[in-house]
């Protein structure tokens, strides 16, 4: 006598009861996924930006505390050597006839003269120190010269600068004779995947 084959397994009507049972759990499960990748480029948009707020606020601190350039032509009052303007805004490369880097050298946001001594041989030499601080398209440099013209470095100190966001704001006139004791820059980034974040970079000018 002949076995009856088994006809067992899934209907039509199954297989279509299944098929949405996965859509309505996948779902959630697809858009979970999504959110948690954009929060990681969101969290690291926002960590880069936090690592050029950092890096440029050490190196503005540390210009600012240094800037003041003295003017030796002049007479002495009270023993004590008189200043010349020792911040420029909106200049050029050879702004107010102190040359760091060339015609093709963006117009600075800001630019630090101050005094640096030389003093690896017995008479001590006096050269000027000039910071610079530019925008290359959202990028925002670090430029420096040393007692010559052609920088010492030219470095990135921050991105994703919003153009026309940088300012610059002093304890007193900025561009004065008499170096203000505080400078301000403040910026804001804008990060992909980031909302915008206001930078703002502080300097206190050390007592001499």
């Amino acid at each position: 006598m002949l076995s009856r084959r088994s006809d067992a397994g899934f209907t039509l009507i199954e297989l279509l009861i299944v098929v949405v049972i996965l859509g309505v759990v996948a779902a959630p499960i697809a858009n979970a996924v999504i959110v948690s990748i954009k929060n990681t480029d969101a969290t690291s948009a926002r960590l880069a930006v936090s690592h050029d707020a950092q890096q440029s606020a050490a190196f503005f601190a540390q210009d600012v505390a240094a800037v003041g350039l003295r003017d030796y032509s002049g007479a002495v009052a009270n023993g004590k050597v008189p200043y010349s303007p020792s911040i420029q805004l909106g200049a050029a490369y050879d702004g107010g006839g102190q040359v760091c880097g060339t015609a093709a050298t963006p117009v600075s946001v800001l630019r630090l003269l101050s005094d640096d001594w030389d003093t690896s041989t017995p008479a001590a030499t006096r050269r000027t120190a000039i910071v610079a601080y530019y925008l290359a398209g959202t990028e925002l440099h670090r430029l420096r010269c040393l007692g010559s013209t052609t920088p010492v470095s030219d470095s990135v100190v921050a991105h994703n600068v919003a153009p026309g966001t940088p300012a610059v704001t002093c304890s007193s006139a900025c561009t004065d004779a008499a170096v203000p004791l505080w400078v301000k820059f403040t910026f804001t980034a804008v990060a992909r995947n980031a909302d915008p974040y206001p930078i703002t970079l502080f300097g206190q000018r050390r007592q001499t």
